[in-house]
């Protein structure tokens, strides 16, 4: 059984937000990393690929649709989404063939919490969306796979962190570290004996200045000021999610 795990969620190939995070004390001190998936797909793809993988055994690994895509992307499928398209060209064949081999969930023994099950959108589906407010009949349609032994959930995907019941059972979203919705920082999940949701603050206007000189996308600066500054708000982000969640 782990005693403490940190979960990083939607890292979308920013570079400087993941370092912010893994220079965390609690993260440097916990059992276990666990990456919940959109890891790569972003302005600094291979630099990001290479400071998890230099983890090793320390990381757990989980595939999200964004991972998905630059692999398809890589093969002849393009994403709708410039810097998806672009990063695939980025990606060494061992990187690809890494994000190819994700699994799509992982289930690992929590202390305090049980068995948790660690996934990017939901259990059964890498890009549905569930919300803090998504109806209780949606949370039964979307977990009703899901063992009944696992007590608690952990999901990405809409980059809003939060923490709540559903029918007994725990659902958690860390948030991103590369795009966070709501408000500027590097937000992540800090697991056993409960639940803290955490946010790591970093130099935003360094790390924009960073990417747009760093990277090989042609409007990396763009990006950075969209995403590391938090351009969008939650509540932008719950406007364009909730249709998806059925509503």
């Amino acid at each position: 059984m782990l005693e403490r795990i940190a979960v990083l969620s939607d890292v979308h190939g920013a570079l400087p937000p993941l370092e912010a995070v893994l220079a965390e004390p609690d993260v440097a001190a916990a059992d276990l990393i666990v990456l919940t998936g959109d890891i790569a797909a972003g302005p600094q793809p291979v630099e990001v690929l290479d400071l998890l993988s230099g983890l090793g055994d320390r990381a757990c690994w989980v595939g999200g649709n964004a991972d998905r895509e630059l692999v398809e992307a890589r093969a002849g499928k393009p994403s709708a989404i410039e810097v998806s398209n672009w990063a695939a060209g980025q990606l060494r064949d061992d990187q690809v063939a890494r994000l190819a081999a994700l699994p799509p969930t992982v289930t690992l023994s929590v202390a305090g919490l049980g068995e948790v099950l660690f996934c990017h959108a939901t259990p059964r589906d890498d890009e549905e969306a569930v919300l803090v407010d998504s109806r209780m009949a949606r949370w039964a349609e979307v977990l009703a796979g899901v063992p009944a032994g696992v007590r608690a959930v952990v999901c990405g995907h809409t980059h809003m962190p939060f923490a709540r019941l559903v029918d007994r059972r725990l659902v958690v979203n860390p948030g991103s570290v590369g795009m966070p919705y709501g408000g500027p920082g590097a937000d992540w999940a800090l697991l056993g004996p409960g639940v803290q949701l955490r946010r790591t603050a970093f130099d935003v206007d360094a790390a924009c200045a960073r990417v747009a000189a760093e990277s090989g996308f042609p409007d990396a600066a763009a990006w950075a000021d969209e995403y590391l500054r938090s351009r969008h708000s939650d509540a932008d982000a719950l406007a364009v999610f909730g249709p998806r969640d059925g509503r």
